[in-house]
């Protein structure tokens, strides 16, 4: 059974910084095309901040670039989400997700492109 496993969520003050990982189980996250990061937060559409592809190419939406910065290590089968600087408007619910098929690089932060959704982990940005 593939599951993708998400941690260290947390509560932090206004510019500081979390690290989040997603742990491959069962599955092995070098055989996705892509992987990403994506957040939600009650109401609102699932949004997506960060993909990486299997050659290491990245992909940010704009209210994140310069501060965050997706990587995977496959030796340790996990995705990270490096957020620096963080905002109170960067408060959500944050899933990684994976896919093993081709993705148009338009595609790549829309939820559909990705077949394998984590539980999420919360973070929350006081001001």
């Amino acid at each position: 059974q593939v599951q993708l496993v998400e941690s260290g969520g947390g509560s932090v003050q206004s510019g500081g910084s979390l690290r989040l990982s997603c742990a491959g189980s069962g599955y092995t996250i070098s055989s996705s095309t892509y992987m990403g990061w994506f957040r939600q937060v009650p109401g609102k559409e699932r949004e997506g901040v960060a993909s990486i592809g299997s050659g290491g190419l990245t992909k940010y939406t704009d209210s994140v670039k310069g501060r965050f910065t997706i990587s995977q290590d496959n030796a340790k089968n996990t995705l990270y989400l490096q957020m620096s600087n963080l905002k109170p408007e960067d408060t959500a619910m944050y899933y990684c997700a994976a896919t093993t098929g081709y993705r148009a690089w338009w595609a790549l932060l829309l939820p559909p492109s990705y077949n394998y959704w984590g539980q999420g982990t919360q973070v929350t940005v006081s001001s």
